[in-house]
């Protein structure tokens, strides 16, 4: 991207990059966490997600084999409130989406 300073007219050029998670699902039928209903009960089959966000999720509690209670779902979907590991978790739908449960 080029603009220009209107101070002092000086251009400058950079380059923005987007952190957007990118999740590849090679399933046809997958169950994600942010589809779920208040007052489920879920086990978490995989995260999905690149880097520092799968590394996220997974710092909260959210791994393999662990047992979550979905709690509230707020009207719109976004924050759904669940119980994991013990301890109440809210996570964005955006977060909850990368999330594959059974």
């Amino acid at each position: 991207q080029t603009r220009t300073c209107k101070y002092c007219g000086k251009k400058e050029t950079r380059t923005i990059k987007k952190l957007t998670p990118k999740v590849t699902l090679n399933k046809t039928s997958v169950t994600l966490l942010k589809g779920k209903y208040a007052a489920e009960s879920v086990t978490v089959k995989a995260i999905h997600g690149n880097g520092p966000i799968k590394r996220r999720i997974m710092d909260m509690g959210l791994t393999k084999r662990a047992d979550v209670y979905v709690r509230k779902v707020a009207p719109l979907g976004d924050p759904v409130q669940i119980t994991v590991r013990g301890y109440e978790l809210s996570l964005r739908k955006e977060d909850a989406g990368m999330v594959e449960v059974e």
